[in-house]
Formats: structure tokens, sequence, C-alpha cells
């Protein structure tokens, strides 16, 4: 040891010196013109002012700037996302209100100096490409994302739905262009151009919101989820056609020469379709796991990407396109688009694409809108988007043989455009198509289009309320919800429940919920999720016997999903793990203290440490509110054939009858079942005995409080809390 650092210290120590010498007579190289012009610059300022005036010019740097950029955009953009969700509303409403909030409309109007400082016209150059970039990212990952299985089968009245949804409001788009023409369309651009892009811009349904909203809305194996899932997905690939179509009229000028155009484009669509397709699917058949995809088939996928969106772009139809088309031909294996969804979505979503919505709102000018004749044309647009779209869906669902309920509700989903719409928008925008105030008001339809579909659903649901299909016997079962995270606490806490109902099965219920903690999940991978969280439950089911009904949703808010299945299904008991926070230790913090106090049934919160069987259980009593444990306890007795210690430390059993009442009662029927401690002390080595303690909430509290040593050594815990003190 003494060795190594005598060798250190002499090898910094030389090396160091050597260091100051050559520094030394370096600087003696220097002419004494430059030694004379750096004093001069030295004795005009400061040590402190040359400090600041460095300091200055790297504040301002466009590196910086940049940088300074992407952070407020993500920190403002995840606080109205969350804000917005937490309202009820897509989190991409939040996130394009925080780009609005960013831009002229309202950081510009109340803070210029900070904004023009933040947001500087020199550099919206690199903010645009860089949200380019993100745009591509975002539409590979749609396109991986469409699943067009889904059209099969189920393609005829979705197809008849869905181009419904587009020629109608096409048509209307294209009438309110012949009344807005004259006076809002920008010079030099014809009327055709001017008509396609607004009948375009009413016709858009924003396919991710859509899917998302029926995840939330735990819709997806619905008949109404399926079908608007299908309609969405039709919706999507004839829409961004007919986008395609629309950017080679618009830039070429007239139908005829646009043919050209698109003729291209066709070749180009039937070479990625029959030659690149079948030479991805071959790689897809070969390379289909995370161990089997290396850097260089990643390499390959983005080689395909980019140069589909550079074709796409010289052609005339735009990168965009390019872009989802190379998402559609993918390998169609699940797993493979999963891990390159993996890899982009986060970037993609996270970092680059709140750049787009600020980008967008940089050049939405609501102030623009300064008289009233403005604001009555934005009315017409919103409503014309919203009678076309909305009413077009609703009359053809109603047409091909849907309940009025469900037509309404499909009308109210395929009226959501969300981001997609903003991608039209800013395409016209930037072709010159669409002037400053015409695209302010198509933004905000755009944003009142989305924002209105969560209210809409609850107001069709208000008048068509879904039938109960509870039985009348159903009533009668002792119905427990079991909700859990990882699949491994799911079984567990399924195998405690059963060892509640074991000889009453046939007046029990049981019901797993599961909950991804995103509902930025497409529907394909819902249901890859959904199959894998639920297997080792279903194994375990069909070991013990016993029938389960399994529950799936993604969403952004656990504790109100858990709260709202448990209070809507009338539950009488609620099982879920413990949870801790992340700045506390306790099992009883995190989501579990969210909802805690909300659900109306009995809560049981399960501490596992190795959990098999509790046919030994020690029950601690701390006052006169702990009757329901001994009602509990006989579950286990009755059921599992359980041994009960009471820790009646209180003592009582003998100063309350009901309690002794009720244990002699239970010992009548089941002999010698129950038992009672009254020691004021209990070890370690005596909780070896147990192989389940069962306590009551607000023992928990209190025992955690004090921070009494035998709860370290306890075996699995039971946490539970009454309906009476909920």
């Amino acid at each position: 040891m003494t060795k190594k650092l005598l060798f250190y210290l002499i090898l910094i120590g030389v090396f160091g010196g050597l260091i100051y010498w050559v520094t030394i007579q370096g600087s003696l190289l220097e002419s004494q013109k430059a030694v004379s012009d750096a004093t001069q610059i030295k004795g005009d300022y400061t040590p402190f002012e040359m400090f600041q005036d460095t300091f200055h010019h790297n504040l301002v740097h466009p590196l910086a700037r940049l940088i300074l950029q992407i952070i407020s955009i993500i920190l403002i953009s995840r606080i109205f996302g969350f804000i917005f969700n937490k309202i009820g509303q897509p989190t991409v409403i939040g996130e394009i209100i925080a780009g609005i909030v960013l831009g002229p409309s309202v950081l510009g109007m109340f803070f210029p100096e900070f904004s023009l400082f933040l947001f500087p016209q020199e550099s919206l150059g690199n903010l645009q490409f860089l949200s380019q970039v993100g745009l591509i990212l975002f539409m590979f990952v749609i396109g991986l994302e469409l699943d067009l299985k889904i059209l099969r089968g189920k393609a005829n009245d979705a197809v008849v739905i869905s181009h419904a949804s587009i020629i109608i409001p096409y048509f209307l788009g294209m009438l309110l262009a012949y009344f807005l023409y004259e006076e809002f369309a920008p010079a030099n651009i014809s009327y055709i151009s001017f008509s396609l892009f607004m009948g375009i811009a009413m016709s858009i349904t924003a396919f991710p919101v859509l899917a998302r909203v029926i995840q939330e809305r735990d819709l997806t194996k619905t008949r109404l989820g399926i079908i608007a899932i299908t309609c969405a997905a039709a919706d999507d690939v004839t829409a961004w056609c007919i986008l395609a179509a629309v950017i080679a009229i618009v830039k070429a000028g007239t139908f005829v020469s646009a043919l050209y155009t698109i003729a291209l484009a066709l070749g180009y669509v039937l070479f990625m379709l029959f030659v690149i397709q079948p030479f991805l699917k071959r790689i897809g058949t070969i390379y289909s796991d995370r161990e089997t995809i290396s850097k260089t088939i990643v390499a390959v996928a983005f080689l395909v990407l980019l140069i589909s969106s550079y074709l796409a772009e010289i052609i005339g139809i735009h990168a965009l396109f390019g872009a989802f088309l190379a998402g559609v031909i993918m390998p169609p294996s699940f797993s493979f688009r999963k891990i390159l969804t993996e890899k982009i979505e986060d970037v993609s979503l996270v970092l680059l694409l709140p750049l787009f919505f600020v980008f967008t709102g940089l050049r939405t000018q609501i102030g623009l809108l300064n008289e009233s004749h403005l604001w009555i044309t934005c009315g017409w647009i919103i409503l014309t988007a919203v009678v076309g779209k909305f009413g077009g869906s609703t009359l053809a669902a109603r047409v091909v043989g849907t309940s009025w309920r469900e037509s309404l509700a499909i009308g109210a989903l395929m009226n959501t455009r969300g981001l997609m719409e903003l991608i039209v928008l800013n395409i016209g925008f930037d072709l010159g198509v669409l002037s400053p105030p015409v695209f302010a008001m198509l933004v905000l339809m755009a944003l009142v289009t989305t924002f209105m579909t969560g209210p809409a659903l609850d107001l069709i649901n208000y008048f068509y309320p879904e039938r109960d299909g509870e039985t009348s016997s159903a009533a009668k079962l002792y119905k427990i919800l079991i909700s859990f995270g990882p699949p491994l606490k799911g079984k567990i806490l399924l195998r405690l429940a059963d060892q509640i109902t074991h000889k009453k099965k046939e007046e029990a219920a049981i019901t797993a919920f599961h909950l991804t903690p995103s509902a930025d999940i497409n529907p394909k991978e819902a249901r890859e999720y959904e199959l894998e969280s639920f297997k080792l439950v279903k194994q375990e089911a069909d070991q013990l016997k016993i029938d389960i009904t399994t529950l799936y949703r993604a969403t952004n808010d656990i504790s109100k999903e858990i709260t709202t299945q448990a209070n809507r299904g009338k539950y009488d008991l609620l099982l879920v793990g413990g949870s801790k926070s992340l700045f506390s230790a306790d099992v009883l913090g995190g989501k579990v203290k969210d909802y805690l106090e909300d659900v109306h049934c009995q809560i049981g919160v399960f501490v596992d440490k190795d959990f098999d069987v509790a046919d030994k259980i020690l029950v601690p009593l701390q006052d006169n509110t702990d009757l329901y444990l001994i009602s509990f306890a006989e579950r286990f007795i009755q059921n599992n054939n359980a041994k009960v210690v009471l820790y009646d430390r209180n003592r009582l059993l003998k100063t309350n009858m009901i309690f002794s009442m009720a244990v002699e009662k239970i010992n009548t029927e089941y002999a010698d079942s129950i038992s009672v401690l009254e020691s004021h002390q209990i070890s370690g080595d005596y909780l070896k005995a147990f192989n389940l303690v069962m306590m009551s909430y607000g023992q928990w509290k209190d025992f955690s409080r004090q921070k009494t040593s035998w709860i370290n050594y306890t075996p699995s815990v039971l946490i539970l809390k009454s309906q009476e003190n909920t």
C-alpha cells in the first residue's frame, strides 16, 4: 500500500511540475505585440466585467438557448399535461395549451421581454427542425402502433362509418372555404388549394388520442370500443392518403400537373409495400426478440424510416407520410414492434414532440382575432367541424345498425382531433395555404373538439345509461376485489382471498384487477400486457379450482381507478399489496394512502413475507372498534380451519360483553379455535408460531408511530380498515 501511494505522489508531482514548466516556456513564445494587445484589452475591463461579458455570451449562445428552450418546454408541457389529466382530459390537450401559453398569445403578451429572450426569431429555425425530427419519429410510432388486423372481419361497417366521417366533413369544409376564401385565403393561393386543406382539416381524427380515451374508459373489449378503434384505423389510413394527394396538388399548382406527382407517389407506395415490406417481414421472422434484435437490425429499421421519409419529401407528399408508411410496413411481430417503439417513443413523446406543440403555439396568434366577426367566423369553423365529424359519424353508425347510444358515442370519439390535426395545420401553414388568423381559428377548433370528447361521452352515458347486468343473486355474494401490480403479487393475493372463502366458493365472487400505470400505450400493447399480467393469477385460480373475473385498464391515475371500481362494483372487500411512497417507508404510504379514505368497502392491505397459508393467526386488539377483526377472523376459521390467538393487552374480552360473546359463539361452533393472550410483551420467537398477523389500520399507525419492536419480526401482515371507519 505504501509503495502504491509513493508511486502515485511521485507521478503527480513530477508530471505536474513538467506541465507547469511547459506552460511557462510556451508563454515566453508569445510575441510582444500579442502581449501588448492583451494588456490593453485587460486594461479596458475589470475582471468582473470580463466575466459578465463572457457569461452573457454563453447565455445567448445558440446551443445554450436551445437547451434552455427545451428545459422550459418539457417542464411546462408536463405540468399542463398533468393538470389536464387530473380533470379527465387527454394529456395532449394540456401539452397543446402549454404551447399556446409559451407563445405570443400569453407569454408574448404579458412578458414580451422574457418571451423575446427565450424565443428570439433567429432561434426558431433550430426549434422547427428539431420538432420536425420529433414528428417524423412520432409518425413512425403511429405506423408501428396501427394494427391493420383489426380491419379484417370488422371492416364493412367500420369502413362505411369511417369514410362517411371523412367525406361529409370534407364537403362541409370545402363549402365553408367558399365563404372564407375572399377574406381569409393568403394571396396567390387558389381556391382549390385553400378548400382542399379546409376539407382535410375538418376530416382528421386523432387515432392516438381516441385509443387512449377508449382505454381509460375501459371500452377496449366492448362492441363500441372495437368499432371505434376500427373506424379510427381506417380513418387514419384513408385521411393520410388523401392528405398526401392534397399536398401534391397544392405543390404542383394544378390538378393535371399533380397527376405526375401522384403517379410517382403511387409507385413509391407500391415499392414500399411489395419490395421493402417482404424484406422486412423476413427480418422479423429471424430477429423477433430482445436478444436477437441487435443495433444493426435497429439501424436497418431507421434507414428504412429515413429513406422512406426522404423519398416522400422529394416526391412532394411530405416526409411525415413516408414515416407513417415506414411504420406500417415494419415486421408484424409484436415483440419486434414493441422493442422499436420503446427505443423511440420516450425520446419522441417526452423530448421532441413538446417542441412541436410550442412551435405551433408560437405560430398561433390568438390576439389576431381582435374583432367580433373573427370570433363569429371561428365559431362557424368549430360548428362545421362538429356537425361534419360528429354528425356524419353518428348518422353512418346509425344507418349500419348500431344503437343510438353507440352511434352518438362513436360520433363523439371520431370528433377527437388532437395532435393529428395540428400536424395537418402546420403542413398547411408551411405551404402558405393557411393565413395566421385561419391557422389560429383551426388550432382553437382542434382544442375544442378534443376537449369536448370526454364531456360528450359523459353526457351520452347520462341520457343513455348502460343497463345493470348484475342479477339479484349476485348481490348476495361476498365480493372481493384484488388489485395488484406485479403478477406475483396478484397470485399471492388470490391465494389469501381463497383462504377467506375456501369452503363457500359458491357464495363468493373474486375479481382480479390490474392497472398499467400509463394511458400512453396502444391497444395492441394493452392486450399483450393484459395477457402477461393475468397469466400467473389464472394459473393459480386453476390450481385452486376457483372461478375469477379479470379486469384490466391502462390509466394515468391508479388511485382514482381503484376507488371508482371498488365503489361502483359494490365490493365487500378490497385486497391490495403494501405500497411505499418515494419519501416514506410506511407500507400504507404511496398510492394506498391516496384511496384508503375514499373506498366505501372494507380494505385489506397485505404485507407479504413469503406467504403460503393462513391457519395460525395472531390478532392484536386495540379498542372497541376492533370487533370487526373477530368477525373477519371467523372467516379464516370457517373456511381454512385456522387457529386464532387474540392479543388482548387492553383486556377488552373482560370489559366488553359483545367481544366476549362473539368469541364464545365462535368457540362453541368451532371448538378451541380462538385463544386469548393478555401478556403485554410479544417476542420475535413467539411470532414464529404464526403465519399471519391481522390488525386494524388504527393499530398499525400506532405501532408504527411508537416503533414497536416486534413489528419487525412478524410474518405476513394483513392490515384491515373497516367499512364503518372509511
